[in-house]
């Protein structure tokens, strides 16, 4: 099996229980190719973030977990990837699940999958720099990153692929427009994210209140582009005011500490906007401690952000299809190996789904990712 990183082991194991408990009843809207733009309402394209209507089907279809590889035949019999990544987190823990199976599926044809799943403790562009040009020196198929910074990485991944060096992008963050990568499979919509999390915040506020806006890792391309589309939501309505927009670092701890100096500053907070999967967690820690009545929205499927989206702390998660992004960055990387561009066999942009999700979804997804009644 594959290096995944320092893989939080309770985590994963829970994670795989649930998959093999739900695999043969999931199924969710295929993956196609799109770009990221405003959306002025929630949920208002193909490509926006789906909104869960509240039925097992809508909440079932966040996470396909029925994938199976096309009809591509590969040139050669073993590969051998290197894949970077923002941060060591459950979040490409369960990225990995899926590239775990892809890596299976082949495996069955006969085809031999190998890669390097390296991060940091502490999100870095530099030390993804490093990563970078120390795997160029190394004879891998393909180098695949999730951009911990388009302004400094986006130049280094020109610079690989004019050296001949096959690069893609995936998970949640592409390169800069114009990057030279081969190809991005992941998330092409976080700034509509950010607006449909903030338009749903807006609703519950009655569309007037004080909000705070936690971000995640600086220059991060998706945290920036969430924060991003929040912001403009918020300059829509005249009513809403935005009094802080810290950056946490893709932390649960620093979080915490930065909604408790949020709440002191400002003790009639109304909301807080959270861009990433940890920052739900640390503010709704805060909120629960100092008994705050601040509406939370924020990303992705942390056990810990389910319960208290079960408990209403957290009014609604925007939960992004994982499982997918593994699978099909495994699979493009064996196309781009081969030394295909994008067209007909895969898209420059292979765009995953976002469902956002309510308190009355929260139970059932519980019990589909880690196996709670």
């Amino acid at each position: 099996m594959p290096g995944i990183g320092k893989l939080t082991g309770l985590l994963i194991s829970a994670l795989i229980a649930a998959f093999i408990f739900a695999a043969c009843s999931l199924a969710s809207p295929a993956s196609g190719s799109g770009d990221d733009v405003p959306s002025d309402n929630l949920g208002a394209s193909a490509e926006a973030p789906a909104i869960s209507t509240g039925s097992d089907e809508s909440v079932r279809s966040a996470v396909d977990f029925e994938h199976e590889l096309d009809a591509y035949v590969p040139l050669k019999d073993h590969y051998n990837f290197y894949f970077t990544y923002k941060t060591v987190h459950p979040w490409w823990d369960a990225v990995a699940l899926g590239m775990e199976e892809a890596q299976r599926q082949f495996l069955d044809k006969g085809i031999t999958i190998t890669y390097e799943y390296m991060a940091p403790d502490v999100a870095s562009a530099e030390d993804q720099k490093k990563k970078l040009l120390a795997a160029e020196q190394k004879d891998y198929d393909v180098i695949g990153v999730d951009v911990a910074d388009e302004r400094i990485i986006s130049p280094l991944l020109d610079e690989m692929v004019d050296s001949g060096t096959k690069v893609m992008t995936f998970s949640s963050s592409d390169a800069a427009a114009g990057c030279k990568r081969i190809a991005y499979v992941g998330n092409t919509h976080n700034y509509r994210d950010g607006a449909d999390l903030t338009e749903a915040i807006c609703e519950k506020l009655g569309y007037k209140g004080k909000v705070a806006i936690l971000v995640g890792s600086v220059g991060a391309p998706c945290h920036e582009d969430r924060a991003r589309g929040a912001r403009d939501t918020i300059a829509k309505y005249g009513d809403m005011e935005i009094v802080a927009t810290e950056y946490d670092m893709d932390s649960v701890d620093i979080a915490y500490d930065l909604t408790l100096g949020i709440l002191e500053k400002c003790p009639d907070l109304d909301g807080i906007i959270c861009c990433n999967m940890s920052n739900p967690v640390g503010a709704a820690r805060a909120i629960t401690e100092k008994g705050s009545n601040a509406v939370i929205v924020g990303m992705d499927h942390d056990e810990e952000a389910l319960r208290y989206l079960d408990d209403g702390v957290i009014y609604c998660l925007g939960v992004q299809d994982c499982y997918s992004i593994g699978f099909d960055t495994i699979q493009t990387a064996v196309k781009i190996a081969d030394g295909n561009q994008a067209g007909e066999l895969f898209p420059e942009k292979t765009d995953e789904i976002t469902t956002i999700i309510f308190q009355k979804n929260a139970a059932l997804m519980l019990e589909l990712l880690y196996g709670e009644m």
